[in-house]
């Protein structure tokens, strides 16, 4: 009986949520617990086939929600948290509007993308068969502290699920240190050519997670990831199992893993990584990835992962949430050689992190190349990104607390294009104001 009221409780305020234009991701699943706090662990009882859980710093949405495509595609029921909302409220949101109002349903697979840091909590009530672990970067200081904090997060989460495999990015030393924990069935992806030009990057998670020393790289993608080695105790990228090779950055993106041709219409060097997380997951799971490249050229990304908006010229949203997250975004706007005008909104609010010291980490100097026509602060930093600009020697064109008003005077002036660059809680009322003001995507 609790877990009815539960589901009804949850479906209503589902309702309530949508009526009010709310996303509904996460409250209901908060409330639903509070009567019924076992709600999430039926999942293991109405999934017949697996549980793939993705976490990491970066990239754990549009993985989680590629994988979930990719299994549709082959005809599969998955339950999936599609919206992001990824602590056990979220999951458990999930989980409720899926369910009939008898506290039922069935799928063959869960795809769930987990919080790192809760990925201990949510593995008291479920155990996944496939965890994927993207990579690990600082986020939220104030929230998770520094990533060795992070990394016992997961480790605990690891020790709670012996029997699940892991699916790891094997060009992080942060992540292929979960490979070495006792017992576990480690898979490893990774991009095994250089593809960026050298420059000088802040890699957060340099030193050896195993013995501390500084590690040497053969070539390195942005920040730690790329082909690493301990000198001291050895400690190096693995065998690859699913290795990326002939990258080729235009448009479309194309890249091979394991020899099989792939493209893809949308930008970020970075994608290559997800893209190729998901064809590792499907491998480990045993479900064939023959028709991969057909989906990639099928799908669409999530939004503010580089979308793009019609007006009288383009403008692409994109989310940008912490270091690691914003010199890749910057890397990508750079590569577009159109004249174009750049947005950038830092909010502060509780799921962004309160702490904005991370400015202070981001290359913000190289977003001043010859193509860079205006730049526009706004958010409710404005005037600590201002200031980071600053101190860059960067001017700023436009600094307003009104996004409706930062759009409308780049799509006035004379550039090819609006990129515009928000860390999370900006990325939804951005999203509305591409649309009221016309934008099509």
């Amino acid at each position: 009986m609790r877990k009815l009221l539960a589901v009804w409780l949850g479906k209503i305020l589902t309702v309530i949520g949508k009526l009010a234009g709310k996303k509904s991701s996460s409250s209901p699943g908060h409330y639903a617990l509070k009567i019924c706090p076992d709600l999430v662990g039926c999942i293991e009882k109405y999934v017949s086939k697996g549980i793939i859980v993705t976490c990491g710093t970066n990239g754990k949405t549009t993985t989680n929600n590629l994988m979930a495509s990719a299994l549709e595609a082959k005809g599969y029921k998955v339950l999936c948290n599609r919206l992001g909302a990824n602590m056990l409220s979220g999951v458990a949101t999930a989980v409720l509007q899926e369910m009939n109002i008898f506290g039922r349903f069935k799928a063959d697979y869960a795809c769930l993308e987990v919080d790192e840091a809760y990925t201990p909590i949510v593995f008291e009530h479920i155990k996944p068969d496939v965890m994927v672990i993207t990579n690990l970067f600082r986020d939220q200081l104030d929230r998770y502290g520094e990533i060795d904090i992070t990394s016992d997060i997961i480790k605990r989460a690891v020790a709670k699920a012996p029997n699940a495999k892991l699916v790891l990015n094997g060009d992080d030393p942060l992540c292929v240190q979960f490979g070495r924990c006792e017992g576990v069935t480690a898979y490893y992806y990774g991009i095994s050519e250089q593809v960026l030009p050298q420059l000088d990057d802040t890699k957060e998670g340099r030193f050896c997670p195993v013995c501390g020393a500084e590690q040497h790289y053969n070539f390195y993608h942005y920040s730690q990831l790329g082909d690493f080695r301990c000198p001291d105790c050895g400690f190096a990228r693995p065998p690859i199992d699913f290795e990326v090779k002939n990258v080729s950055l235009g448009t479309p993106m194309k890249f091979s893993i394991n020899g099989k041709d792939m493209s893809v219409n949308y930008k970020g060097f970075y994608n290559i990584y997800n893209l190729t997380a998901v064809y590792a997951a499907l491998n480990v799971l045993g479900e064939t990835a023959d028709d991969f490249a057909g989906l990639l050229a099928a799908y669409k990304p999530q939004i503010g992962r580089m979308e793009e908006y019609a007006f009288n010229k383009p403008v692409i949203l994109s989310l940008s949430k912490n270091p690691a997250g914003f010199n890749q975004a910057i890397a990508t706007v750079n590569t577009d050689k159109r004249q174009k005008d750049v947005i950038i909104a830092i909010n502060d609010k509780a799921n962004d992190g309160r702490d904005v010291s991370w400015l202070w980490d981001v290359d913000f100097d190289k977003i001043a190349d010859e193509n860079l026509n205006t730049l526009t602060t706004t958010g409710i930093r404005v005037y600590d990104i201002s200031l980071r600009f600053k101190y860059a020697g960067i001017n700023v064109d436009k600094i307003t607390h009104d996004m409706t008003d930062a759009v409308k005077t780049c799509l006035a002036t004379d550039s090819e294009v609006v990129y515009v660059l928000v860390n999370y809680t900006a990325l939804y009322p951005t999203e509305a104001v591409l649309k009221k003001l016309g934008g099509r995507t």
